[in-house]
Parts: structure tokens; C-alpha cells; sequence
């Protein structure tokens, strides 16, 4: 993830809507009204429209108060209490006006009501305005949370996306690998070239991780200092070494001098570590065992990868 990516890819994208309505007809009326500028998806209950914000994360939820089971307020405090689900924008399509009632709404979260009848014109405007504004607040936390001098996610971004794609992983039985990263010998390059080439040979390396690493579930973080972080889902263990060794190679095809380095140049150190994700084994773990695994890259003599699968 980098600045540049961010901003057009928040002007291109075409917004997801999420209707939800134990009624086809009022299901119908809201797809043909916003089919054409957003991805639509459809539920008929709380549970459904739950288990859709979890796998698809719509921008937008169009949500009818009055179901069967769970009702529209129990879906909303449920979605907020997520943090993988908080920021969706939900709003409340009701027949009834009650103050009380919207009071009860916007305390659970809601950004606005939409009353049925529906109303072409106040809906579409109501939609849209929101969406504009979920837009712009995406935009704004994707900025707050990168790295200001190399470009990428900082470390707060991976720590928040860390324990989401650990439950996405473990819902969808897929393994989940982590790079773990270290440029060699940095502070003897500091010592001898300075800090400002030292923040120069940071940005070169970030920039020649996210060539490396370009899926767009993929995260590349910077963790602190010199030390950089990759989260792979979907990946295996032996693809996630590949990787780790792309970036190795990458790094050290910048051909910076580092005359501090016993390769006159400098290179960087990979610690890998692989898992399924389940509810007995814990992400930190994974943290861990790849900083283990750098230790042991480093501790080998420096530009190499060392990993390990933890998978079942």
C-alpha cells in the first residue's frame, strides 16, 4: 500500500451496497435504483447480512429495522462491535418515524434513516452523499495510518490488519504467512553516510518490496526502524520463501554502496514463518517465530532468508 496507489484507486472504485430487507419487493426497489452505479448484494435476515459485511465489506448497508429473528438494531450493534466490520456504513430504511427510534439509531452507529415509502430522489441523494463521505474518511485513516517516510503501511496499519486476516484465514481454511525483514548493518551505514542517505536507502528498499509484493491482500508494513514486515494470506509456506528471497535479491540488485558490509553493498535479512490459523494457536505466535527465523538469517551471515511452517 502506498500514497500513490490510494488516491486513484479511491476515485475509481465503484462503491458496494448491502440491502437488507425480509421483503424481495423493497429488495427489488433499492437494486434498480442502484445497480448501476454500485456493486449490489442482497439479504433477507441479520445473520445473512452479517456473515455478507464479513466476507464482502460493503461500503454501504441499506438496513430495514423491522425483521424476523434478529432485528435491523441487533445487526448493527453487531457489526460495530467488530472492528473488521466498525467502519461500514449502515443506513436505517424504516416505515415508521419515531424520534426515539432514530435517537436509538444513531447511538448504535447509524450515519442516517431512510423512510419507506421510498423516495427516488431523497434516496439516491442520501446514498450517494454517504458514500462520498465513507470515501473520504477511508481515504483519510489510509494516509494517517502509512509510513511518512518510506510510503508504505506503518506498523499500527499491520497490527490492525493482522488479527482480520487471521480470521480470514481461519474461516476459510487458507494458510497465512509473514515476512519479517531487516537491512543489514544499518547503523554502520548511518555512521559512515549519513542520515539523510540513510532515509534515501530506506525509501529504496520499501520501494523495492512493494514491487515485490503487489497482491492486493497483501501487506507490506514498516515495523520500526530498519526493520520491515510482509503479510502474505493464501500463501504457503514455500511461496512465501520464494518471495523472501525475490526481496533479498531485489534489495541487493540496488547495488547501494555500504562499504560497512562485508558485501560492500547493501542487503537485507528475511525471517519466515507459515500457519493455518485456528482459535488454539495464537498470531503473536507467528510474530514471534518469524523473528526467530530472521535472528537465525542474520546469525548465518546476513542477505539470506531462514523460515519455518508452523502448519498443521
Amino acid at each position: 500500500m502506498h500514497l500513490t496507489e490510494i488516491i486513484p484507486q479511491a476515485n475509481r472504485m465503484k462503491g458496494k451496497i448491502l440491502v437488507v430487507d425480509d421483503q424481495p419487493l423493497n429488495i427489488k426497489i433499492l437494486h434498480q435504483l442502484f445497480h448501476e452505479d454500485y456493486e449490489m448484494f442482497m439479504a433477507t435476515n441479520g445473520e445473512q447480512a452479517i456473515n455478507v459485511c464479513q466476507n464482502e465489506l460493503p461500503d454501504l448497508v441499506l438496513l430495514d429495522i423491522e425483521m424476523p429473528g434478529m432485528t435491523g438494531y441487533e445487526v448493527c450493534q453487531r457489526l460495530k462491535a467488530d472492528p473488521a466490520t466498525a467502519n461500514i456504513c449502515i443506513i436505517f430504511v424504516t416505515a415508521h418515524f419515531d424520534e426515539q427510534e432514530e435517537v436509538k439509531g444513531f447511538q448504535l452507529g447509524a450515519a442516517d434513516f431512510i423512510h419507506k415509502p421510498i423516495n427516488p430522489i431523497i434516496t439516491n441523494a442520501r446514498v450517494n452523499n454517504q458514500f462520498i463521505l465513507k470515501q473520504q474518511a477511508d481515504l483519510l485513516q489510509s494516509i494517517a495510518l502509512l509510513d511518512g517516510l518510506t510510503g508504505v503501511a506503518n506498523r499500527h496499519l499491520f497490527e490492525q490488519r493482522l488479527p482480520e486476516i487471521c480470521k480470514y484465514c481461519c474461516r476459510n481454511s487458507a494458510p497465512l504467512s509473514v515476512v519479517m525483514l531487516d537491512v543489514d548493518s544499518f547503523k554502520l551505514f548511518n555512521d559512515r553516510y549519513g542520515h539523510q542517505e540513510g532515509d534515501q536507502c530506506l525509501r529504496l528498499v520499501a520501494k523495492a518490496l512493494r514491487t515485490a509484493i503487489h497482491r492486493p491482500n497483501d501487506l507490506v508494513a514498516r515495523y520500526g526502524g530498519e526493520e520491515f514486515i510482509c503479510l502474505l494470506p493464501d500463501t504457503q509456506h514455500l511461496g512465501a520463501m520464494h518471495i523472501a528471497q525475490l526481496i533479498v535479491n531485489a534489495v541487493q540488485a540496488l547495488h547501494i554502496e555500504h562499504l560497512g558490509s562485508s558485501f560492500q553493498e547493501v542487503t537485507i535479512s528475511a525471517g519466515v514463518a507459515s500457519m493455518q490459523p485456528h482459535r488454539h494457536l495464537k498470531w503473536q505466535t507467528l510474530i514471534e517465530s518469524a523473528d526467530k527465523q530472521l535472528y537465525l538469517a542474520k546469525e548465518h551471515g546476513r542477505n539470506q532468508v531462514s523460515g519455518v511452517s508452523l502448519l498443521r
